[in-house]
């Protein structure tokens, strides 16, 4: 690990927009700093001069000023820019450095053919959108929920509601019924926008059944729209509108409603290990501010990128992605089977649509070079400046196939951070060189460090991934969580004060970083976290399925990793493979395919703690060989021998390949 594999070029200051900020900053603020680790110091211990110098440096459209930056920096409840209001969606579709002719939205898709929007296009719709979301009486802190696609129709429905000061949510169509109520029961929307199916490679999907049920089991919903998106010729849902009513034509102007700078802007979810997924509300201000940083000082992204990341509505990159004309990016949106007809598409993509930074996933990447794809021998990719990898370590290999397979003189940057702040804390910069297998740096105003068991900040060694000090786009909160327990329970309990993330992380003597896994029993499959709750709440439905357990074993190699499913069965019942096909069936339908095991085996019991906790922690822990004795206190177990199966099973592991039960 480690060898250098691109190193910034000699004029990189005069070339990037970082190199610009550091310029501003010496004119506007007195500040010089000889290198980026000198900036980050800076950035996370005078978190108001810094945090300031992003709303200045980007001038933030505001209707009224802040009277502060940070009143509190206590967490959680730190309090940013009080007394500001501003909009998230009229800072997005300024589009600095962007014509009113200039194409900001690039869509592509295996469902519909290929669609631009220009700036002053994306304006009037959005216009028409929020005119017709406002005749269905939508209104500030409504929720609109949308079940739709990666497509130009989501995005509009985003800005259009974020421009009532309404309250966004999305979920990808191939979630089954059961996680899409699971997350919208909670936050109970009034209008539901959703297509009618789309097409996956060249198979056709319908979703009108699953658009029905999730009606039904929404009573707060007062309007349903419908894109006729896998079928252009097909009517709404009953009693629905469809999108061109939606979005008729009007007279209204677009209006930006001013809220205060932690109004809330969109729900996302992340599953824990008990109970519904977490609502986050993310908010207006720290958004923008958090990705204007991002996009522009560490992606180095501007008026003259176009910027793609694959990624689904269903996860935070998706959110991530669609701020990059706040940047002055156009964005390249794309809907459909990334391996159809071969894993050369999305490169092809970024050919046709002059791609200037592509981002993907960690196991995209290793699928490709598994798959011997030489991306710049297929398509011309002279226009990539920069691909991002997310969603899992990018292990050394990854990293060495990317500079000889897609481009020598790219920067590739590796980045990690989480759903909950909508953004990565751990990523690359255009200053630093890029090392194999390692993330380059902590992003500014992330105050990431390693925590050893004992608390102590650690170089060098493996540590819980924490973050000392406040950022802006850190949770408003969660959704109907009156009193602040589910949030603090979720990030500051371990370490009052501080957030623990629930990663392992390594931060050796330069910075640079390297993420090693879950530090907890979320589940991340390709960078979607799923929860243990979700799954179990399925298989334990089955009549032949008394209790279960869940872990998720990641690879190494920084793959996907491992699904393991332990069933104890209703009595006299062994595990066949009908039965093993039927929960998988139950797991694809109801929730998605990322859901899926990869082995299924029965065990006579779960271990439980005295008060009825699954402990999916020790189990994954037995799992990759660690003793039982040092896995968990047996003391606060109610059924301590149920780990020994589990013990048996590992042993049996390391010596075949294919065990069939524990």
């Amino acid at each position: 690990m480690g060898d250098v594999l691109w190193t910034p070029p000699a004029d990189v200051r005069e070339r990037s927009r970082i190199g610009d900020y550091l310029r501003w900053l010496a004119e506007h603020r007195g500040l010089e700093f000889a290198d980026y680790d000198a900036l980050w110091q800076w950035s996370v211990t005078d978190l108001p001069a810094f945090w300031r110098s992003i709303w200045d440096y980007f001038e933030v459209v505001a209707h009224t000023p802040p009277t502060a930056t940070l009143t509190d920096p206590t967490m959680p409840g730190a309090r940013w820019f009080p007394g500001a209001t501003l909009n998230y969606a009229e800072n997005v579709l300024r589009m600095p450095g962007r014509g009113d002719d200039d194409p900001v939205v690039i869509a592509h898709g295996q469902t519909r053919a290929p669609e631009t929007l220009t700036a002053a296009q994306l304006r009037e719709r959005v216009r028409r959108v929020a005119a017709g979301l406002r005749r269905l009486g939508v209104g500030k802190g409504d929720r609109v929920a949308a079940y739709a696609p990666n497509i130009p129709e989501t995005y509009v429905l985003l800005l259009a509601t974020a421009s009532l000061g309404a309250i966004f949510s999305s979920c990808a169509p191939e979630f089954g019924t059961r996680s899409v109520t699971d997350r919208w029961q909670q936050i109970e929307p009034t209008v539901l926008v959703a297509v009618d199916g789309y097409r996956y490679g060249d198979k056709p999907v319908d979703r009108r059944a699953e658009v029905a049920a999730i009606r039904a089991a929404l009573p707060s919903l007062r309007h349903t729209v419908g894109i006729a998106y896998l079928d252009p010729a097909g009517a709404p849902p009953e009693g629905a509108l469809s999108w061109s009513e939606l979005a008729a034509e009007t007279d209204e102007p677009l209006t930006f409603t001013p809220v205060p700078f932690d109004h809330p802007l969109y729900v996302l979810y992340s599953s824990g290990t008990t109970g519904l997924p977490k609502p986050i509300v993310h908010g207006h201000g720290g958004i923008l501010l958090e990705h204007l940083k991002m996009l522009a000082l560490h992606h180095d992204l501007g008026p003259a990128d176009r910027f793609f990341w694959f990624t689904t509505t269903g996860w935070m990159m998706w959110n991530f992605l669609v701020s990059g004309p706040a940047a002055g990016a156009a964005i390249v949106l794309f809907d459909g089977n990334p391996g159809h007809p071969d894993l050369g598409a999305l490169w092809r993509l970024a050919a046709e649509t002059g791609t200037s930074y592509f981002g993907t996933s960690a196991p995209f990447l290793l699928a490709c070079r598994k798959a011997g794809l030489v991306p710049k021998e297929s398509a011309d990719l002279s226009a990539l400046r920069g691909v991002g990898s997310t969603g899992a370590p990018l292990p050394v290999e990854g990293f060495t196939w990317v500079y000889e397979n897609v481009g020598d003189r790219l920067q590739l940057q590796s980045l990690s951070g989480g759903t909950d702040v909508c953004t990565g804390f751990v990523g690359g910069v255009p200053l630093l060189p890029v090392h194999a297998g390692e993330i380059t740096c902590r992003a500014l105003g992330a105050k990431v460090e390693a925590r050893s068991a004992d608390g102590t900040p650690v170089i060098g060694q493996l540590g819980e991934l924490v973050i000392t000090e406040p950022m802006p786009s850190m949770p408003v909160g969660f959704w109907n969580d009156t009193d602040g327990s589910r949030y603090r329970e979720a990030y500051f309990e371990v370490y009052p004060g501080v957030w623990r993330h629930g990663d392992w992380i390594t931060i050796n003597e330069r910075g640079g970083c390297v993420i090693t896994g879950r530090s907890d029993a979320t589940l991340n499959r390709g960078g979607v976290r799923l929860g243990t709750a979700e799954f179990y709440s399925v298989v334990e439905g089955l009549d032949e399925v008394v209790d279960s357990v869940v872990v998720h074993l990641e690879d190494d190699e920084g793959g996907a990793g491992e699904l393991l499913l332990f069933v104890v069965l209703a009595e006299g019942l062994e595990l066949d493979d009908e039965l093993r096909r039927k929960i998988c069936r139950e797991l694809r339908t109801a929730l998605s395919p990322r859901h899926v095991p990869d082995e299924i085996h029965q065990v006579r019991a779960v271990p439980r703690t005295l008060s009825a906790k699954k402990l999916e922690v020790p189990v994954k822990k037995i799992l990759t060989g660690t003793p039982v004795d040092n896995a968990a206190a047996k003391g606060a177990l109610a059924n301590p021998e149920s780990l020994t199966a589990f013990a048996a099973f590992a042993q049996r592991r390391a010596g075949s390949d294919h065990p069939t039960r524990a």
